[in-house]
């Protein structure tokens, strides 16, 4: 299915540009075509059917469907529509709002925030087509049950009290808000459909074109100019340390699922580590800094300590128990 752009690759790397296989250049060269051409192809097919499917989803309905479940229940459903929602740390906090004022409990609200920058199409297409469904399905399995899991225990320290004290007071006195807007309202023809389908395929294709040629491009350069002899000798054996300073040394990037899925791939085939390889990604989309600069607009520090301590501490124990099961993963 994907040779065509691997023969795209051949012709432009080796015939059109003249460059070597045996060399860096080349490889990196190569590298970079075929998963770019691969990975905008793949997004443009495959976020227009999903988009024309969400098509008549109203974010309305959602949040008043989950405000009546049991917590357990809500949990997984908050989870849930973080994950089929492309919604970034910035668009997710006037949703997040939206959620709180409404009393949603606060574990069911966290654990759509913590789901939303971790799983999404575009990440699930693009770890597909790199790495394989059996990896993209526990990826997807781990980033909601971190989303779960961080709701039960958040709602168990009763995180409500740590929101700003224009949030939590609306959380307390039920108020009504408008910070939630749905995309799409009512029943929509086939047509229409069609359009919000093509107009939210370009809107996201064009906001994160420039992660896919970054991430591709760091991709490209480590695999063809970063020796694997390197990641043998350092990171390869999966010492214990390697996993919280993969998920600290990620904080600081600012970048997306989108831009690191490419990384990963060059890392895995290097010789890192699976375990010590996720914790690097999952802390560069769930722990950056630049997310939690924005969460201080609707959170105290309290709880943006515990929600970092809490995926710090969980993105490291995921680590550790995939470096140890990783040849069953890829």
């Amino acid at each position: 299915m994907f040779e065509i752009f691997t023969q795209l690759a051949n012709w432009v790397s080796y015939s059109l540009l003249s460059l070597s296989p045996e060399t860096p250049l080349g490889i990196g060269v190569h590298f970079f075509i075929e998963d770019t051409s691969k990975i905008l192809v793949l997004l443009l097919v495959l976020i227009y059917i999903i988009s024309f499917l969400r098509a008549s989803l109203s974010v309305e309905r959602v949040r008043d469907y989950l405000q009546n479940k049991h917590r357990l229940l809500g949990y997984f459903l908050g989870s849930l529509f973080g994950a089929i929602t492309p919604f970034c740390s910035c668009s997710s906090i006037p949703l997040f709002m939206g959620f709180v004022s409404a009393r949603i409990p606060i574990g069911v609200t966290m654990a759509f925030l913590i789901t939303s920058p971790l799983i999404n199409e575009v990440v699930v297409i693009m770890l597909g087509s790199v790495l394989g469904w059996k990896f993209t399905v526990t990826y997807v399995v781990l980033g909601m049950l971190l989303g779960v899991f961080a709701g039960m225990v958040l709602d168990m320290f009763k995180a409500h009290r740590w929101l700003q004290p224009f949030l939590a007071k609306a959380y307390e006195t039920n108020a009504s808000s408008n910070a939630v807007n749905s995309a799409v309202t009512g029943t929509l023809t086939w047509r229409e459909r069609h359009f919000f389908a093509k107009d939210e395929t370009l809107t996201i294709v064009k906001r994160i074109w420039k992660w896919v040629f970054i991430g591709v491009g760091l991709g490209a350069f480590i695999h063809g100019f970063v020796p694997a002899q390197w990641f043998e000798q350092n990171l390869a054996h999966g010492q214990w340390w390697t996993v919280p300073l993969a998920t600290l040394s990620a904080i600081p990037i600012y970048t997306n699922a989108t831009g690191i899925v490419p990384i990963m791939a060059s890392l895995i085939e290097k010789g890192m580590p699976l375990g010590t390889t996720l914790a690097f990604c999952m802390g560069a989309v769930a722990v950056s800094l630049p997310e939690f600069m924005m969460l201080k607009q609707v959170m105290r520090y309290r709880l943006l300590l515990a929600m970092a301590g809490y995926l710090f501490v969980a993105i490291t124990l995921v680590g550790w128990v995939f470096n140890h099961y990783s040849l069953a993963l890829l």
